[in-house]
């Protein structure tokens, strides 16, 4: 059974494309500098339409977390983390930890990006204890 798999629509694609090289990308404002996710035509802190996408560091800090300890399908398999994870850059995202004990994790705790190849045309971003 494969994973549900995110659309591929046009204002996401240069994430995707970043995600698919192993770098994370995020939408930065060209007027008020601030970071967002997830894609938008206009600023979410100022709604400017000026935005460029830049590299992030990959870089967080876990913000929360669950431990699903039944999968809701063959392709997710338990235990496993779900974490909210507020990026050094400022915006929160919702990934997965891997490479983790779910007992050994913790609010606050640092954590890095890395991807986890989903399908043929998607891999996605999932976080590792630093």
């Amino acid at each position: 059974m494969d994973k549900t798999l995110p659309p591929l629509t046009p204002l996401a694609m240069p994430y995707f494309d970043g995600c698919k090289i192993g770098v994370l990308r995020l939408q930065q404002c060209g007027e008020c500098q601030k970071f967002q996710f997830y894609p938008r035509t206009i600023c979410s802190h100022c709604t400017s339409e000026k935005l460029q996408w830049q590299d992030a560091s990959g870089k967080g800090v876990i913000a929360s977390f669950t431990v699903i300890r039944k999968g809701v399908s063959a392709a997710y398999e338990a235990p496993y983390v779900v974490a909210l994870i507020d990026l050094a850059e400022g915006p929160r995202l919702m990934s997965t930890l891997v490479d983790v004990v779910p007992e050994d994790v913790a609010i606050g705790l640092p954590v890095r990006v890395d991807f986890a190849q989903w399908s043929e045309d998607i891999s996605m971003p999932v976080f590792k204890l630093c």
